[in-house]
């Protein structure tokens, strides 16, 4: 993997479809997990529990798997019914498992016409478990992709990888499979091209392990703090989006913001961004194929 190093100030403004400011991307994980592993190595939920401690990955957790199971029977629906009232869009991604064992919740996605990302094949599984075994890592994204293309009807445009941890050989992959753009970078307010080995475009679109719902859990956010984090971060990229475009992304959680003590968070969020001119909530691909089309107005490629 390998992209330029082109520091904010040496890139011409950054110019978003109809004059818009700041594309606003919601994003919902929808993903599932392995009630047991085959392996007795510890377990790597890919993301913070709700009982701490560690056990094997043949041992199954009660308390953790039933608490991320609830964004799946609850919390995603209560999200669902938020984004309807208020009339904007998510940027979903999805495990492959996720559509084989809770095919409602995607559908329902489905449904409302929402962009749908693949997010690995389980959420316990990662790309850095074949850093040096490119043909497994291929392995993992290919039958992602199958079950992706039945599930949604489709072929996939984008990818994320679980917990972020792709490999250097990971957006090669990508590029060669016919994806063009990838979340997993987390340096960047703004799109820009990554180079591949195959010379086929790959845009980066930045996502977010900070302004995220696991800071609720991570900090000890309430609802007002959680709202806070939200709107800071809005404030100073809209600020700066008045002479160049900005990106803000939020990660969701199921099991996470759609617990009814945090779900006001996001509803406050979304009616204070709906205040201002010039936001677009936004879908990645979206984003990624108007940045194809004018990434060189943007950021001039080096020879």
């Amino acid at each position: 993997m390998e992209y330029d190093f082109v520091p904010l100030p040496d890139r011409n403004p950054l110019v978003w479809p109809d004059g818009k400011r700041l594309a606003v991307i919601l994003t919902i994980n929808m993903e599932y997990w392995d009630p047991v592993q085959e392996s007795d190595r510890p377990f790597y939920p890919g993301g913070p529990g709700i009982v701490g401690g560690s056990l094997p990955g043949n041992v199954y957790d009660n308390p953790n798997f039933t608490w991320r199971e609830y964004g799946q029977r609850v919390g995603v629906w209560r999200i669902l019914d938020l984004l309807d009232a208020e009339g904007v869009q998510a940027s979903c991604t999805m495990n492959a498992k996720m559509a084989l064992k809770r095919r409602r919740v995607i559908d329902a996605a489905k449904e409302r016409g929402w962009e749908i990302v693949p997010h690995n094949f389980v959420q316990d599984e990662l790309l850095t478990d074949y850093m040096f075994d490119e043909a497994k890592e291929r392995d993992v994204i290919r039958r992602t992709l199958d079950v992706y293309e039945q599930a949604i009807g489709k072929p996939a445009k984008g990818w994320l990888s679980s917990s972020l941890r792709s490999t250097l050989n990971t957006v090669d992959i990508l590029a060669e499979e016919g994806l063009y753009f990838i979340t997993d970078l987390l340096n960047d307010d703004q799109p820009y091209m990554v180079k591949t080995r195959s010379g086929a475009p790959m845009v980066s679109i930045s996502y977010t392990s900070e302004v995220n719902d696991f800071s609720f859990l991570r900090q000890g956010l309430t609802v007002e703090t959680g709202f806070a984090m939200f709107r800071e971060q809005f404030d100073w990229l809209y600020g700066e989006s008045g002479t160049s475009g900005r990106f803000m992304n939020i990660g969701l959680h199921p099991h996470v913001i759609g617990q009814p003590f945090r779900i006001r968070a996001l509803r406050d969020f979304i009616q204070y961004a709906k205040g201002f001119d010039g936001v677009w909530f936004a879908n990645r691909e979206e984003i990624a194929d108007w940045y194809l089309k004018t990434h060189e107005s943007h950021i001039v490629p080096k020879t």
